[in-house]
């Protein structure tokens, strides 16, 4: 009878015992009490997203970073957390940037990307967390930033450097520093006012938190966050006066001019390349009438004329027909026009068709006489990497193509004129340009193929034109198959522009520049030092914490059973 009693009693206090919440519950009400700081996180991605083209809210980028100092800096945010809120901040960030891509390879790998790259973020969000005691932050977090823009601008497959912040501010005050450092000292720039703001914003309101006997006892912290809003602000300051004194056009430097066409395509998407003859016929057409305006004086004779990337899909060098239209727009225009082309080459076979994405400079005259190989090829575009073994995952493999890069200096000859050659995807890294300019260049041509994509993505590339301008004190000439060309000033200015998916032509008088900016010279010294401020922030962070993780975190690390552990 006891035993019954007890087994009864026992049987009571289990049914009085609350139920143990299931793992999805837990997750549910994790999330639920975060929900406040994930929607800042979100908020401050898609403000970085609005920075850039086509909105162009340059601004934004500052709320960006100071919401996302905000989120990490936070006594409740782990290093597990710093992560999961930089992945998020990462993906509404890069999704809504990056959706042109699905116009050439579909949506799957579009967010198959954005989520590659938002894993930088996240890395970013982790180390942060594990800085964020150190003195001065804001300087350590943007050190850190760098450090993640020159990686994920490096790796996977040469890196993809599109949405490096720097290249959001070409309206910006701080797009004077680009000719200090390029674009690295721009993003590194922004980063320490936003986040120097965002810690003096903190710093300001805990201190109003105190009681009164506090506040008059202790200061606010402010002397190290404003020291870095200062030095940022004055730096553009001083690098202003070089960039306005360039773009106004003053010296001694020879003018010229030079054009631009844009033949346009007769539709939008991949299959424009089944009209290959119709585009070239395009360019050469668009020629032929600036050509009849400068002999009817409405158009000054250009020195040199520009035609975009792909404007001859058909090699013009094995295909004689080609060539004879080219030469015809040549002689009509008496101006050697740089043509993109695409070249077979020499390793060429049916079974792998090698080509080149090729600037050949066509005399009016004596036909080819130059050539630039492009020697940055865009992977699972221009070529697919690891081809067997990506052809297996997905149909859209075959679309790439069998482009292999280059290895000249980036310069061409055109009418005496060194002109440096940075095609399409070229003009996003920072070697390309500054290799061109370092070996003599003394104008910067973009030709780019954008009948695959869309405006937006136009827009986006046509601001990494705008910093090249400045980085490199240069007049760039931006000449797109469907647009938007444009020919820019070495103030970052646009001279000249046209409208989106419509044949026209830019004939504007232009600088010869020989002077090189000290982004020019020093540039990936300058690039250098940055990751190496975000290193050595990370070495500091384990001396001054005894390792990596902080102490006061180290202790937080077990989460509670009801799902109200710290992130």
């Amino acid at each position: 009878m006891a035993d019954a009693a007890a087994e009864a009693d026992a049987t009571d206090v289990a049914d009085d015992e609350p139920e143990k919440p299931s793992r999805i519950q837990r997750f549910g009400r994790a999330v639920l009490a975060r929900l406040p700081v994930l929607a800042v996180t979100i908020v401050a991605g898609l403000a970085l997203c609005v920075s850039f083209p086509p909105l162009g809210w340059w601004l934004a980028a500052v709320l960006a970073f100071g919401l996302l100092g905000w989120v990490l800096t936070r006594e409740s945010t782990t290093m597990a957390g710093g992560a999961g809120y930089g992945l998020l901040f990462g993906l509404a960030f890069y999704v809504p940037l990056l959706p042109w891509i699905s116009g050439l390879v579909g949506p799957v790998p579009w967010l198959a990307l954005s989520f590659a790259e938002a894993l930088f973020p996240a890395l970013f969000g982790a180390v942060a967390v594990g800085v964020r005691t150190l003195p001065g932050w804001p300087l350590w977090f943007a050190g850190l930033w760098s450090a993640q823009e020159w990686l994920k601008s490096t790796v996977p497959f040469g890196g993809f450097p599109w949405g490096v912040v720097g290249f959001s501010q070409t309206e910006s005050p701080l797009l004077p520093l680009a000719y200090v450092g390029g674009a690295p000292l721009v993003s590194f720039g922004l980063t320490v006012l936003s986040f120097g703001l965002a810690a003096l914003v903190l710093e300001v309101v805990r201190w109003w938190r105190r009681d009164a006997g506090r506040r008059a006892a202790v200061p606010p912290a402010v002397v190290l966050p404003g020291l870095c809003i200062t030095l940022v602000l004055l730096g553009s300051a001083l690098a202003w006066p070089n960039v306005r004194k360039a773009g106004l056009g003053a010296g001694d430097e020879p003018p010229v001019t030079v054009a631009a066409i844009q033949g346009n395509v007769p539709r939008l998407g991949l299959e424009f390349n089944a009209q290959r003859r119709a585009v070239l016929d395009n360019h050469v057409r668009e020629t032929l009438r600036l050509a009849d305006d400068v002999r009817a004086g409405r158009a000054p004779q250009p020195m040199l004329v520009v035609w975009p990337e792909n404007s001859s899909d058909i090699d013009p060098l094995a295909n004689p027909d080609a060539g004879r239209e080219i030469s015809k727009a040549a002689a009509a225009i008496n101006a050697p026009i740089l043509v993109g082309g695409v070249v077979a080459a020499p390793s060429y076979t049916p079974a792998d068709p090698a080509s080149t994405n090729t600037v050949i400079v066509w005399n009016p005259e004596t036909g080819p006489v130059d050539r630039h190989d492009k020697r940055i090829v865009q992977p699972f575009g221009e070529y697919l990497p690891w081809r067997s073994f990506f052809s297996r995952l997905s149909s859209y493999a075959d679309r790439a193509g069998y482009f292999v890069p280059g290895d000249g200096d980036g310069v061409v000859q055109a009418a005496g004129v060194p002109v440096g050659i940075t095609t399409c995807w070229e003009v996003i890294f920072d070697r390309a340009a500054r290799e061109s300019v370092r070996n003599g260049a003394q104008l910067l041509a973009v030709p780019s193929n954008n009948a695959t994509f869309d405006q937006a993505m136009s827009e986006q590339q046509l601001a990494f034109g705008r910093l090249r301008a400045v980085e490199h004190d240069r007049y760039v000439v931006v000449a797109g198959t469907t647009g938007i060309s444009a020919v820019v000033a070495p103030d970052g200015h646009e001279m000249a522009r046209t409208r989106w998916f419509e044949p026209a032509y830019l004939d504007q008088q232009i600088r010869l520049k020989t002077t090189q900016t000290p982004a020019t010279r020093f540039g990936p010294y300058i690039e250098g030092l940055l990751v190496a401020l975000g290193v050595s922030a990370v070495l500091w962070a384990m001396l001054h914490n005894g390792s990596f993780v902080p102490a006061r975190l180290r202790g937080r690390r077990a989460t509670t059973d009801d799902g109200k552990g710290a992130t």
